[in-house]
């Protein structure tokens, strides 16, 4: 298998589609803002072929994700700000500026020295860009927490933003604080229910996922992929119960959340 270096085609599909009056009218209609949900999407699913060791569907999904980097390029492009080629020449110029280990002179780097070289590069470049920024446009000091994108799923912004806090020394010491902390959003979801305060334990719920989300990170887990792999727990035990039930004739409508209960217990049994 070789590898084709031309995407030449693929870009002038894009073009045709984006071009008034011969094009696709869906494809037309898009904007950056219309199109960024479905970049996203595209994302999970590769991160979901990867899950399932799915190779011949991780190749559909990156394609699916390759093609809406080419969908954003091609609007920008139409806007005059930049190109695919554009996109290409960044990222290129990135990683060797990134990997002076590789294409410089600091050789024979272990694995951390090269972790918190990578970190310093990049803030480095932070910085760079945040100084011609507040240069072209006279704005102020940026806070620690500014770069985190709006746009992130709330799990995953939750992470980055306790990673930004972090950094700036904001942070329990240990996972065993943080799972104090669970329990005192525990307690108050409590005392708001008690209180018949639906509205303020909702938000404590909000406070709570917060919290695990800081405990998976000082466990030094993803608690996106953790949330992923009990989804597909639940999906599989569940499968399960609607299997028992179907060989007695029943679907889970026609059940009693006891009968459930006992079939899931047998699912979680036969998987350890």
């Amino acid at each position: 298998m070789s590898p084709s270096r031309d995407i030449t085609r693929l870009l002038e599909i894009m073009a045709a589609l984006r071009t008034p009056g011969s094009g696709c009218p869906w494809d037309l209609e898009q904007t950056f803002a219309s199109i960024a949900p479905y970049t996203l999407e595209e994302a999970y699913e590769v991160a979901d072929a990867i899950a399932r060791c799915d190779l011949d569907d991780l190749r559909d999904e990156l394609g699916d994700l390759l093609l809406q980097v080419v969908f954003h390029a091609r609007m920008a492009q139409e806007q005059g700000a930049f190109d695919f080629g554009g996109i290409v020449e960044a990222i290129t110029e990135k990683l060797i500026r990134r990997h002076p280990h590789v294409f410089g002179d600091q050789r024979g780097l272990s694995a951390q020295a090269v972790a918190g070289l990578w970190q310093r590069i990049k803030g480095e470049e932070k910085a760079a860009k945040e100084a011609s920024k507040a240069t072209s446009k006279g704005a102020g000091a940026r806070g620690a927490l500014d770069d985190v994108p709006i746009g992130l799923p709330a799990l995953t912004r939750a992470l980055k933003l306790q990673q930004k806090a972090s950094k700036v020394g904001f942070d329990w010491n240990d996972p065993m604080a943080v799972l104090a902390k669970i329990r005192e959003e525990i307690a108050e979801i409590e005392a708001d229910l008690q209180a018949g305060k639906r509205a303020g334990a909702a938000a404590e719920v909000g406070d709570l996922m917060f919290a695990v989300v800081n405990l998976a990170r000082h466990l030094d887990a993803d608690p996106e992929a953790m949330l992923r792999a009990t989804n597909m727990k639940f999906e599989r035990r569940f499968a399960a119960i609607e299997e028992a039930l179907s060989t007695r004739g029943k679907t889970p409508e026609q059940s009693t959340l006891a009968e459930m209960d006992m079939l899931w217990d047998a699912a979680k049994a036969a998987e350890k």
